[in-house]
């Protein structure tokens, strides 16, 4: 268990270090280039602002818990679960992550200058139903939902399973207020997709 164990710790270190670099860096980079941010809290205090900040604090708190791991013994204050705390439990929560992460950089390709993290009321592109869209209305999200249950496998924990049923919670609700603002925006061509195209699979 020594080098699965020493595995998967570095493992989560490295990747949730990874993708908070990748995912500013790609935030700065469009900015710089567009001139616009890609990444939209909502009005301060409005329902997606508060979404926005308490996946913030929990990424902030999954990628500090992940590093600190890595140095010192807090297992013990995480509530592991030691039943699923095994080899191949922690592989395929590996594998999972990586299979995230690949789902989430290709609809980041294919979205291209039209990916936004959250809601742009000034957004006019137009709308995407082909791709990964004609497949899932959220492809985006899923691939996040994945990751967080990748995550809870990599490391069976109470604090990693709070964190996949918090995140999983906001993400739902963060879709149904997005949906709402593309119905606005799309009208008649949105309602058109959402009889085409299921919410999830």
């Amino acid at each position: 268990m020594y080098d699965i164990d020493q595995l998967s710790r570095h493992f989560l270190g490295l990747y949730f270090l990874f993708i908070g670099v990748h995912y500013t860096s790609t935030s700065v980079g469009l900015w710089k280039r567009t001139g616009i941010s890609h990444i939209r809290y909502g009005n301060r205090g409005s329902a997606t602002w508060w979404y926005r900040q308490t996946f913030n604090l929990f990424r902030a708190a999954i990628l500090g818990v992940c590093l600190a791991r890595i140095v010192w013994p807090i297992d013990p204050w995480l509530g592991v679960f030691p039943a699923l705390y095994q080899a191949p439990v922690l592989l395929t929560g590996m594998a999972m992550l990586l299979v995230s992460y690949s789902i989430v950089s290709y609809v980041h390709a294919y979205m291209r200058n039209d990916w936004r993290s959250g809601i742009d009321p000034d957004k006019r592109q137009p709308l995407l139903t082909r791709g990964p869209y004609g497949l899932t209305r959220n492809p985006l999200f899923i691939g996040i939902i994945l990751g967080q249950l990748g995550l809870f496998l990599t490391f069976p924990s109470v604090f990693t399973l709070l964190c996949l049923l918090v995140g999983a919670v906001v993400i739902v609700l963060q879709a149904r207020c997005e949906e709402v603002a593309l119905s606005r925006a799309y009208g008649v061509e949105y309602q058109d997709y959402r009889l085409l195209v299921r919410r999830w699979l």
